[in-house]
C-alpha cells in the first residue's frame, strides 16, 4: 500500500506528461487525479491505522560503493504518515481546482495543449515531494528535494511568455541553490562522522560519534553538533524561505494560482520544518544551532508580517503570511517543541491552501485582476468564495475561545507554538510571535475587507461580469475548510496534549517523570499562577495525576525529546496572559482593520503619506531585493563583462585573431617565397638540408 501511495503520482506524470497524445487530454488529466486521489484515501489510511511503531519498507537497492550501502526505501513513522496526508490531500485537490482554474487560461492561445504539461508537473512535484518525506536515509532526501526544486521551477515559470515568470522561476531555483549546498556539506559530515546515511544508524550514532566531538571546517575546529545541524538548517532556510534566503518567495506567486496553493502553502516550503523536526535527535544536542533557529525564525515572522501589512496583490499578501507563518514553525523547533512545529504545518496546510485556493477563485472571478485596490463589494457576487474565505481568514488569526480546546485550527497550534517559545525560554520568540499575531489579524482583515466589503472600485464592467466558480473549483474550498475549522480540535492532544499522549501518537517511549523533574517543568518561569493556571490551560494534567515525561534514545520514536526538554509541561504550566496574548493580539489587529478598512477608509492613504519613508521601506520589502542586487548581481554582472571583454575579447580572440592574421600570414609569405619554382633554389636547400644533417651527425657521433 505504501509503495502504490508513492509511486501513483509518477505514473499519473507519465501518463499525463507522455500518455495525453495517445488517449486524449481530457483521459490524462483525469487518470493523473483519480492517481492522487488513490493515494490521498492510501495516505489518510495509513495514517489511521498506523501503529506508532517504526518501520522500514526497503524497495530496492539503491548505491552501493566503498562502506555506503544505501537501499531506496520509506521510512514508515508518525512523521511520515503526517506528510503524507498533508501532501497528497492538498495536492489532489489542488489537481481537482486545476480543471476549473485552468480552464480557458488567456497566457495561452487556441489551439495550444498545456493543460496536460500542467498536470503533468503537478504529479511529478508530487512523486519527488512523496519520496522526501519517505525516505530512510539522507541521500534519498536530497533526491526528493532537489526533485521538487525541478518541479517548482517548472511549475513557476509555467507561463514561459512571461518574463516575469522566467526571472521567478529561475530566482526561486538560484535562492535554493544556495541552501541546498548546505544541507549537502551538513550530509557529508554526517557521513564523515557516523559512516553512514541511513537515519536509524545516524540517531543511534549522534549520542557517541557527533554529541561532544569536533570537527574541521574552513577555518577552525567547530563542535560537530552545532556545525551539522546549521548546515542542514541552512538547507532549510532556502526551502523554507527563511530571512536571507526568503526573496524567491513572494516572486514564485508568478505561476498560476494553484501552483502557489501546492508548493508554497503546504508542501515544498514545509519541507524545511520536515527536516529540522526529522532530525530533532541532532538538533537535541546542538544548542547553539537551534538558538539560531529560535531567533531567524521569530525575526522572519515578524519580518514578513511588516510586509505583509501593505501589500496589495492577493496572492503577495497570503505569499508573506506563508513566509511569516513558517517562521512560527521554526520558532516551534528551536525550542524544542517539534510537535508543536509539526501541529502548525498539518494544520497551516489546510487553511492557507484554502487561503490560495479562495484567491484564485476571486482571480478567476475577477477576469484574472490580482490587485485588492480593483476589488471591493464582492461578498454577494461570490458568496461561497467569501465564506471559504472567511474561514481561512478566522482559522489564520486563531479565533477561538480562549484557555479552551475550542477554536479554528490556528487558534489551537499558533497558542501552542507562543505558550512553547515563552517556555522555552525565548523571550525575543515569544514577543516577536505576538507581535507577528497582531500583524497577520489585520493584513488578514485588511485582504478580505478590501475584497469583499465596501464599494466596487477599478474597472465597472469586470466587476459586473464577476460570477462564481465552477464546482470544481468550490468543492476543494469546502473540503479545505473542514479541515481549517476541525483539524485543530480534534488533533489538539496528539501534537500537544499531555506526554503519555503525544509520546503515544509519535511513538516516543515515556516514563513516570522524577519528582525534580517535574518540579522543575512546573516551576517553568517561576510564575506565582503557574500551578493555577495548570487547571484551565490547554490540556494540563489535573491534580493528583501521574506525570510522565519523554524517554528512550534517539530514534526510537518519530521525534526525540532529551532528558532535560521539558518544554511541553512548562508550556501548560505558563501563566494564563500568556496563554491569552495570542488572543488578545489577534482582537487589536482585527478593531484596527475595521477602523482602516470599513469606519474610515481613508485613513490608511493618510497614514502612508505622513509615513511615507516608513511605508516605502516596507512595500519594497525591506529593499532585501536592491540590497541583494548592489551586493551579488551587479558585481557578478561586473565580473562577467570583465571576462566577457578583456579575457574572452581582449586576450583570447586577440590571441587567435593575432595568430590568425598576423604570425601566420608572415610565415605564409615567407613559405611562399621559398616556393619560387626554379630548380636551382630547391637544389640549394636540399645541399643546406644535407649540410646540416652531416653536421649534426659529425656533432652528435663525436658526442658518443
Amino acid at each position: 500500500m505504501e509503495t502504490i501511495l508513492l509511486f501513483a503520482p509518477l505514473v499519473g506524470a507519465l501518463i499525463c506528461g507522455f500518455g495525453h497524445k495517445y488517449i486524449g487530454e481530457k483521459a490524462a488529466m483525469v487518470t493523473a487525479t483519480g492517481l492522487l486521489f488513490l493515494s490521498a484515501l492510501l495516505s489518510w489510511i495509513v495514517f489511521i491505522s498506523f501503529d506508532g511503531v517504526t518501520r522500514s519498507i526497503e524497495i530496492l537497492t539503491w548505491v552501493q560503493s566503498g562502506s555506503l550501502d544505501t537501499s531506496w526505501g520509506i521510512r514508515l513513522d508518525r512523521l511520515t504518515a503526517l506528510m503524507l496526508i498533508v501532501v497528497t490531500t492538498v495536492s489532489s485537490l489542488v489537481h481537482l481546482y486545476s480543471f476549473g482554474y485552468m480552464d480557458h487560461d488567456p497566457q495561452w492561445k487556441d489551439g495550444e495543449s498545456y493543460k496536460p504539461r500542467f498536470f503533468a508537473y503537478l504529479s511529478f512535484f508530487t512523486f519527488a515531494m512523496l519520496m522526501l518525506v519517505t525516505s530512510d536515509n539522507l541521500l534519498q532526501m536530497f533526491f526528493g528535494w532537489e526533485g521538487v526544486g525541478v518541479a517548482s521551477y517548472l511549475l513557476i515559470g509555467f507561463y514561459y511568455r512571461k518574463p516575469s515568470a522566467n526571472a521567478a522561476a529561475m530566482k526561486a531555483f538560484i535562492v535554493n541553490r544556495v541552501g541546498d549546498f548546505g544541507f549537502a556539506l551538513g550530509i557529508f559530515g554526517l557521513f564523515l562522522m557516523t559512516d553512514s546515511i541511513s537515519f536509524t544508524e545516524i540517531f543511534a550514532d549522534i549520542p557517541t560519534k557527533v554529541s561532544g566531538h569536533s570537527i574541521s571546517f574552513l577555518w577552525a575546529e567547530w563542535d560537530a553538533a552545532n556545525l551539522l545541524a546549521m548546515l542542514l538548517f541552512i538547507g532549510a532556510m532556502g526551502k523554507s524561505a527563511q530571512l536571507i534566503l526568503h526573496t524567491w518567495l513572494p516572486d514564485a506567486m508568478e505561476g498560476p494560482t494553484p501552483v502557489s496553493a501546492l508548493i508554497h502553502a503546504a508542501t515544498m516550503v514545509t519541507a524545511g520544518v520536515f527536516l529540522v523536526c526529522r532530525m530533532s535527535p541532532l538538533m537535541e544536542f546542538a544548542p547553539q544551532a537551534t538558538m539560531f533557529i529560535t531567533v531567524l525564525g521569530a525575526t522572519t515572522a515578524f519580518f514578513a508580517a511588516t510586509v505583509g501589512l501593505v501589500q496589495t496583490d492577493i496572492k503577495r499578501v497570503i505569499a508573506y503570511s506563508t513566509c511569516s507563518q513558517l517562521g512560527y514553525m521554526f520558532v516551534a523547533a528551536g525550542v524544542g517543541m517539534y510537535s508543536a512545529a509539526m501541529f502548525h504545518l498539518f494544520t497551516h496546510a489546510f487553511f492557507k491552501a484554502m487561503l490560495f485556493l479562495g484567491a484564485g477563485s476571486v482571480i478567476h472571478a475577477m477576469h484574472h485582476e490580482q490587485d485588492m485596490m480593483n476589488y471591493g463589494g464582492l461578498r454577494k457576487k461570490i458568496p461561497y468564495t467569501y465564506w471559504a474565505m472567511m474561514i481561512g481568514t478566522l482559522a489564520i488569526t486563531g479565533v477561538g475561545i480562549p484557555l479552551t480546546h475550542i477554536g479554528f485550527a490556528g487558534f489551537l497550534s499558533k497558542d501552542a507554538i507562543i505558550e512553547s517559545a515563552f517556555a522555552g525560554g525565548s523571550n525575543y520568540g515569544f514577543w516577536m510571535l505576538v507581535i507577528a499575531a497582531f500583524m497577520t489579524s489585520f493584513y488578514s482583515w485588511r485582504l478580505m475587507f478590501l475584497t469583499f466589503f465596501g464599494k466596487a472600485r477599478g474597472d465597472k464592467h469586470t466587476h459586473d461580469h464577476a460570477h462564481e466558480s465552477p464546482m470544481t473549483m468550490l468543492i476543494p474550498l469546502g473540503v479545505l475548510s473542514l479541515g481549517a475549522v476541525f483539524s485543530g480540535m480534534i488533533w489538539y492532544n496528539s501534537f500537544f496534549g499531555h506526554a503519555d499522549q503525544v509520546g503515544k501518537f509519535y511513538g516516543i517511549p515515556v516514563a513516570e517523570a522524577a519528582a525534580d523533574d517535574h518540579g522543575a517543568a512546573a516551576e517553568g518561569h517561576g510564575e506565582a499562577d503557574s500551578h493555577a493556571a495548570a487547571d484551565t490551560g490547554h490540556g494540563e494534567a489535573a491534580a493528583g495525576e501521574h506525570h510522565v515525561a519523554f524517554a528512550g534514545q534517539p530514534g526510537e520514536g518519530a521525534l526525540y525529546f532529551a532528558p532535560d526538554n521539558h518544554v511541553l509541561e512548562q508550556a501548560h504550566a505558563a501563566p494564563k496572559w500568556v496563554k491569552v496574548s495570542p488572543f488578545i493580539a489577534m482582537s487589536l489587529g482585527l478593531l484596527l482593520a475595521i477602523l482602516f478598512y470599513i469606519v474610515n477608509p481613508s485613513l490608511p492613504g493618510r497614514l502612508a503619506n505622513n509615513f511615507q519613508p516608513l511605508y516605502l521601506f516596507l512595500k519594497n520589502k525591506w529593499y532585501f531585493d536592491e540590497l541583494y542586487d548592489a551586493i551579488f548581481v551587479k558585481p557578478a554582472l561586473a565580473l562577467g563583462r570583465f571576462f566577457w571583454k578583456r579575457g574572452d575579447g581582449n586576450v583570447i580572440d586577440g590571441f587567435l585573431n593575432g595568430v590568425a592574421m598576423g604570425i601566420v600570414p608572415f610565415f605564409t609569405k615567407l613559405a611562399g617565397r621559398a616556393q619560387s619554382g626554379f630548380i636551382f633554389t630547391y637544389a640549394f636547400w636540399m645541399v643546406l638540408g644535407i649540410a646540416a644533417l652531416i653536421t649534426w651527425m659529425s656533432i652528435g657521433g663525436g658526442a658518443h
